[in-house]
């Protein structure tokens, strides 16, 4: 049984991910190390915490000798690494979170898996000469488009907050790990994710939650910047597949091709839940639209060009933003409804 460490494995992407691997990789046992901060959440792993071939740590990756421990205990021969401090807005109040988790903590794992893995550089001891260390990143890293172009893996790095710049810096680690060491590494990059268990303080989760509480929805500036929307299982199945199939040594975009500004994001998910569920006698959910100043920093665009995944390795994404979103909405509305214990 191959033992793969995954980390941040409770966070949003990391806990849509690992059932989707254990299903699809019965050879594969799956440590997941989470620190269970606020963005980590065991209740997205429910459905999987009994399972035969999946193992809980509580733990930090920036505590360097409980990484080694973890690899000594269950002879780990595989990372893919999700762990990550990522909300741009905290990481502009507290960009010391990010610099740890993101950099330090990047570090201490593929380090480890070096000295794990390999004799000296070049050279991996037998038994692991299939490890492969898959760090999971952002188009954040490529900076701000304009209202033309996109995000391809040679567009060059211009990070515009802590929170990027910190993900900039951990996926340069990686590649020197590569270049140097001769370490069997992967980086994906992905566009903007949604779909179930994803953080109430994200963009999306926000819209709903507020509407459904009828509460004023907070929409940055004047609602024009753009994010490519990438529907969350789409993603983890990119990221199956580049785990796999990808080359050594590259970077590869995953994107969903699916530009929407965010007043657009906000006024169809009032569209869907006016139809979902209506409020009742009080207009429609996009009177409670409300602008606020914007974030600092804030880029206007991001887009990807997935085309390398989608021409090398065969991935397509199989849902578009309209199917995905009916798909989240239908989600978060049946887990509030669960936490209220009375219909929403």
């Amino acid at each position: 049984m191959k033992r793969i460490l995954v980390t941040g494995g409770a966070g949003f992407i990391g806990a849509n991910f690992v059932p989707y691997f254990l299903e699809t990789n019965p050879e594969v046992h799956i440590v997941n190390i989470d620190a269970l901060t606020y963005a980590g959440d065991l209740s997205n792993l429910s459905e999987i915490a009994e399972h035969p071939r999946y193992t809980f740590v509580k733990g930090d990756i920036v505590d360097r000798a409980l990484i080694e421990q973890l690899f000594q205990e269950y002879d780990i021969q595989g990372v893919i690494h999700f762990a990550a401090e990522s909300h741009v807005d905290n990481s502009i109040t507290n960009p010391d979170a990010f610099m740890q988790t993101n950099i330090i903590g990047t570090f201490n794992l593929i380090d480890v898996a070096k000295k794990y893995w390999m004799l000296s550089p070049g050279v991996y001891k037998e038994a692991y000469a299939s490890c492969r260390f898959h760090h999971v990143s952002t188009d954040e890293v490529y900076g701000t488009l304009g209202k033309e172009g996109l995000f391809m893996e040679t567009t060059p790095y211009a990070p515009n907050s802590p929170y990027s710049a910190s993900k900039a810096s951990s996926d340069f680690i990686v590649r020197s790990y590569f270049h140097t060491f001769g370490m069997d590494v992967v980086t994906t990059n992905c566009s903007n994710n949604y779909g179930p268990k994803q953080h109430n303080e994200k963009l999306i989760p926000t819209i709903i939650r507020k509407a459904l509480a009828g509460e004023p929805i907070p929409i940055y500036g004047d609602g024009s910047n753009i994010r490519d929307w990438l529907y969350v299982l789409d993603h983890c199945k990119g990221i199956a597949l580049v785990y796999k199939d990808g080359v050594s040594g590259e970077t590869y975009n995953i994107g969903g091709r699916n530009e929407r500004n965010n007043l657009y994001i906000a006024t169809r998910i009032c569209e869907l839940l006016d139809q979902k569920k209506p409020r009742r006698g009080e207009g429609t959910y996009a009177d409670l639209i409300t602008y606020v100043e914007d974030r600092a920093g804030h880029d206007f665009r991001y887009a990807i060009d997935a085309s390398k995944i989608e021409n090398d390795l065969a991935w397509k994404a199989d849902e578009n933003f309209e199917t995905g979103i009916e798909k989240t909405i239908d989600w978060y509305l049946a887990k509030y409804s669960v936490q209220l214990k009375t219909p929403i």
